[in-house]
């Protein structure tokens, strides 16, 4: 499994507005239990950047991510969120110790 996470800068009177939109994707997904697809979403220190790390251990499970509705919502108005657009990174595991497996390993695909 390859790793992917995206970090971003958003406008500092829309950091609020970006993590409600964050806890809808989550709450949808927690309805929905996609099988394969682990996520996880951090909010750093300065109120302002946010990281997502994404996991699926099958190829449609980013596509699955990308077509909930709470999702795509997320995107849309990402772009006028936001003060430093996102940047994807791949990462390769080296090792871990005590993470989660949504931080541990994972891989982000196309959905940013």
């Amino acid at each position: 499994m390859s790793s992917v996470i995206v970090q971003y800068k958003v406008k500092p009177d829309r950091a609020e507005e970006n993590q409600a939109l964050i806890r809808d994707v989550f709450a949808e997904l927690s309805r929905e239990a996609p099988a394969g697809l682990r996520y996880a979403a951090f909010r750093a220190e300065d109120g302002v950047t946010f990281m997502h790390v994404v996991s699926h251990e099958t190829s449609d499970a980013g596509d699955i991510l990308r077509s909930l509705p709470a999702f795509r919502a997320f995107r849309a108005g990402l772009k006028e969120r936001c003060e430093m657009a996102p940047v994807r990174t791949e990462l390769t595991r080296i090792a871990s110790y005590g993470q989660t497996e949504a931080v541990d390993s994972g891989t982000l695909g196309s959905s940013y």
